[in-house]
């Protein structure tokens, strides 16, 4: 069995609120939220850089508005 090392983003501070990523064993990235942790997202590094480079440029800024 294969224990992921999970990283919390360091703009997650001590709050509850907290997402944490891995690199999987398989190339993957996975993502969790500390609300539900059992809930894991996978993706690849590439689309995964391509969703942080839209969320930087402020493509999903409408979304919170």
């Amino acid at each position: 069995m294969i224990v992921e090392s999970w990283q919390k983003s360091s703009f997650s501070g001590d709050t509850a609120n907290c997402v944490y990523v891995t690199a999987a064993p398989d190339g993957t990235v996975k993502m969790r939220e500390s609300d539900e942790p059992d809930v894991i997202i996978t993706t690849s590094p590439a689309k995964l850089r391509d969703l942080l480079g839209g969320v930087k440029a402020g493509e999903f800024d409408h979304l919170a508005a």
